[in-house]
């Protein structure tokens, strides 16, 4: 199984006017260095195609940056780690500033061909990368059902198009595909793709997003505080229990051959430590019963081990960082 964390090297290159220049790029190959030494075996590297292709020129590609992302992958892939490739922002679509986007990954067939395109150039220049070496995550969390046009006829119908032309270049390499619904709804109508599936571990939101600036519009910065156990989060109570209830689609997923990750994970670091700390152990407890590995968004930052500044934290100096002792060790832990 996969365990490790998210780096944002490569997340965004910005808002509406995006800021491309390859010098600013900074790979941080110490905390590569900490999460090797740690025992991780997978980083998942976020990306925007928009480092890659400038002003919707989509059969343009940017050399240099190309170049920054040959040297991400490198430095992952050469300290032993297994390097997961996604596109976080797509031709078309984004969970994070979709109304960037001028074209509809789920309706328009322009984006729908610049969305494959980019991914054969992904194949044919890593096709020397080994399937444990390097896989491909197609799209980081597509919408709900309904949502900007997509279904789910469309999406497989998407996901089964860039699948196949990725194996015509790379017939063994490892294709994962994110649930629906911002990561969150399985989509068991995919398993026959023979691909690894990716969920998310934010359950409860109120809990993990709780005060998240950039979900005011949904009330975080008025939601009750989350104790966990006990958070009620419109009406439902969440414990052990209730995270294992979400995840029943994920485990009959998994239970009928298809592997299952838990590509992103974590809480803000606007609640209490000993909450935090409360809620990971039941999550990271709960991933190992069914059987799921799995990532925290970031490694350094509100999400991560390192220097998050959650309140009443046992912080610890290690290889110049400031890391949360309590969470480094239950993720070292957890790891099976």
């Amino acid at each position: 199984m996969w365990y490790g964390f998210n780096v944002l090297w490569l997340f965004s290159a910005g808002g509406k006017e995006p800021f491309v220049n390859p010098h600013f790029i900074n790979i941080d190959e110490n905390e590569l260095d900490f999460m090797a030494e740690m025992g991780c075996n997978f980083v998942r590297l976020p990306t925007d195609y928009r480092f890659f292709i400038h002003n919707f020129e989509y059969d343009k590609y940017d050399e240099e940056m190309l170049k920054v992302l040959d040297k991400c992958i490198d430095a992952i892939v050469s300290r032993g780690m297994h390097c997961s490739l996604n596109v976080h922002r797509g031709p078309g679509y984004c969970i994070n500033g979709n109304e960037f986007e001028r074209d509809n990954l789920w309706t328009d067939l322009i984006a729908q061909d610049a969305f494959t395109n980019l991914w054969k150039t992904f194949a044919e220049r890593y096709k020397n990368y080994s399937k444990d070496q390097l896989s491909f995550d197609l799209l980081n969390e597509p919408p709900n059902p309904g949502q900007y046009g997509l279904t789910r006829e469309n999406h497989k119908a998407i996901m089964s198009r860039v699948t196949r032309e990725i194996r015509k270049i790379s017939p063994d390499r490892t294709v994962v595909c994110d649930g629906l619904g911002g990561g969150h709804l399985a989509a068991p109508e995919l398993a026959d793709l023979n691909v690894v599936m990716s969920g998310r571990g934010y359950q409860p939101f109120h809990l993990t997003h709780w005060k998240a600036e950039w979900n005011e519009k949904n009330g975080s910065m008025t939601w009750d505080y989350p104790e966990w156990p006990g958070v009620n989060e419109n009406g439902k109570i969440w414990n052990r229990q209730a995270m294992l209830d979400f995840y029943k689609p994920w485990k009959e997923l998994k239970d009928a051959g298809c592997e299952v990750h838990i590509g992103e994970a974590g809480v803000y670091n606007k609640v209490r430590n000993d909450t935090a700390l409360a809620w990971y152990r039941d999550f990271f407890g709960v991933c190992n019963e069914l059987g799921f590995g799995f990532a925290l968004w970031n490694f350094r930052g509100p999400f991560g081990i390192v220097e998050h500044r959650r309140e009443n934290t046992h912080w610890e100096t290690m290889h110049g960082m400031i890391v949360d002792r309590d969470l480094y060790e239950l993720f070292k832990a957890s790891m099976k």
